[in-house]
């Protein structure tokens, strides 16, 4: 698989794969990094797609200090979008967890072909109230104070809730493919369904497992997941 390293604007990313008419943006979860793509471009390949990635804030090769928040990956991203309407005549999105989420803020009201989101975060109010009620903060306190840390995770946010709150998530594609682990840990079944519902998303189950899909067997699921989602409409989908 070629893979030929590069910075959009001065974000470290990747492209793999053969010159294709298509390319996938690949936008990595909590942990991760743009090397996690070259799984994924394995798969997309052989359907005449090319995979972009890039480094979120602090993962990855990042140095430069940003802070994964909307207000900084956003702009990245929809720079990283930018460089492939440019390039590629069909762009789809293959993101996970929260890689999802910021995905769906930086490309609201465009439309890509096709969107693979593993254990998506859709609903981000609900997953930061969740937080609040286990720390026993109140909006009201979260609002005078503005920052509240945590003893694990991100401080709580008041600027973090307040862009929550500005930009609701939607879906950015005619054709959006979930995959979802009935165990996970941090995202509510309901929460899905709601969002697929309403946007008529395909929802393909796993049975028990974790947020992170990372086992053998999750592996090995979720790739047949993907090569399934990936087959171009002419094809079938």
């Amino acid at each position: 698989m070629k893979m030929w390293n590069m910075n959009i604007g001065a974000t470290p990313a990747a492209l793999y794969g053969e010159p294709a008419e298509g390319v996938f943006l690949f936008v990595h979860g909590q942990c991760g990094c743009k090397e996690e793509a070259a799984r994924f471009a394995e798969i997309a390949a052989p359907h005449g797609w090319q995979v972009l990635a890039m480094d979120l804030p602090e993962h990855g090769g990042r140095r430069d200090g940003a802070t994964l928040t909307p207000w900084n990956a956003v702009p990245e991203l929809q720079e990283m979008l930018q460089f492939a309407k440019a390039r590629w005549n069909r762009i789809g999105l293959r993101a996970i967890s929260i890689g999802a989420w910021l995905s769906l803020q930086a490309f609201a009201g465009e439309k890509l072909e096709r969107c693979l989101l593993s254990s998506p975060l859709l609903d981000m109010e609900d997953m930061i109230f969740a937080r609040m009620r286990a720390l026993g903060v109140t909006e009201a306190q979260l609002k005078e104070q503005g920052e509240i840390a945590a003893p694990e995770g991100a401080a709580l946010s008041w600027r973090y809730l307040t862009w929550v709150r500005e930009h609701p998530t939607r879906a950015i594609c005619d054709c959006t493919a979930i995959l979802y682990a009935t165990g996970d840990e941090l995202i509510p079944r309901a929460t899905i369904d709601r969002f697929a519902e309403r946007f008529a998303c395909r929802v393909t189950l796993y049975p028990g497992g974790r947020h992170w899909l990372r086992t053998k067997e999750e592996c090995a699921f979720m790739k047949r997941w993907e090569e399934a989602e990936i087959i171009p409409p002419e094809m079938g989908r």
